[in-house]
């Protein structure tokens, strides 16, 4: 036994792949691993992080508008 208690060991959680997300209306691309530090979001900023009142930067158009897409 450590005497570690186990309701204070870190749980690290598996590393998500970043994911790209694709604007419906104009197509500008949203990438979470450089992220949009031009637009107010950090490199890393994982897609549901961005607020929900983000508006693509070419179109205006709100988040709901984007799809994750594969590049």
């Amino acid at each position: 036994m450590t005497g570690q208690n186990p309701s204070e060991a870190v749980l690290t959680p598996p590393t998500a792949e970043f994911r790209t997300w694709m604007c419906l209306v104009c197509g500008w691309i949203y990438d979470e691993a450089t992220g949009a530090p031009d637009h107010g979001l950090a490199p890393g900023t994982r897609w549901e992080d961005v607020p929900d009142n983000w508006a693509c930067p070419d179109c205006g158009v709100r988040k709901r508008r984007f799809e994750m897409v594969a590049l």
